[in-house]
């Protein structure tokens, strides 16, 4: 599970005041899906942030009791001197998994070339993108946190991902940002919306899209 306790986000955007998250209480259920679902500049990136530890609240805290992923679609996850080769075993070390079957598993699903072998700050978004959602799906986590990742690449790249996201979900949870509704439909079994810095929770995903196609209209 994942439990926010009077979670509050509050920054200072081109001088105004931006509210993410106001004293959010609410707990994410674990091995569940969740379509992650809101407008644009509600602050969904941000909760996901939060999550993965690697933005600080105003205030409140985030508690769980199993591994979170980084947010895929995150590029500050990785160094970006260090090759596409030298990130990922860096990051099987920290996270105590076999290096050879990681970097394997990664050069095989990103599908980068020789760029696996180029710094990191060398590659495109797209290809940030597909390198940090192999590394992410090639090590078990209980809870994966994506934003937007799986919309990257061509049709081929799409299915792969989505074949090896669903494997995954078979044993794990996850947060998912997208704006893809047949998306959220096909990976999501829940969904949560960030509106004004609230977050309402939905066992029934129809129940999320339905909330979030309302906000959209207002």
């Amino acid at each position: 599970m994942i439990r926010f306790e009077n979670l509050t986000k509050r920054f200072i955007l081109k001088g105004r005041d931006k509210t993410v998250a106001d004293d959010i209480c609410l707990t994410l259920p674990s091995g569940v899906s969740v379509a992650l679902l809101g407008r644009n500049g509600a602050g969904k990136s941000t909760l996901l942030q939060m999550i993965a530890g690697t933005t600080d609240p105003t205030s409140g805290r985030i508690v769980s009791d199993g591994t979170i992923s980084w947010p895929v679609g995150f590029a500050g996850s990785f160094h970006p001197e260090l090759t596409g080769g030298q990130n990922t075993r860096f990051l099987a070390r920290i996270y105590g998994v076999d290096t050879d079957e990681l970097v394997d598993f990664v050069q095989d699903f990103a599908d980068l070339g020789a760029h696996f072998h180029l710094p990191f700050r060398t590659y495109s978004s797209g290809m940030k993108s597909r390198f940090g959602f192999g590394i992410s799906m090639g090590i078990r986590f209980d809870t994966y946190l994506v934003d937007e990742v799986t919309a990257v690449g061509d049709a081929a790249f799409r299915a792969k991902s989505t074949v090896v996201f669903k494997d995954r979900m078979s044993h794990s949870g996850a947060i998912v940002v997208t704006h893809a509704m047949p998306q959220v439909r096909d990976l999501c079994t829940a969904a949560a919306v960030l509106e004004r810095g609230r977050l309402y929770y939905y066992n029934n995903v129809e129940d999320g899209i339905r909330h979030h196609n309302q906000t959209m209209e207002g």
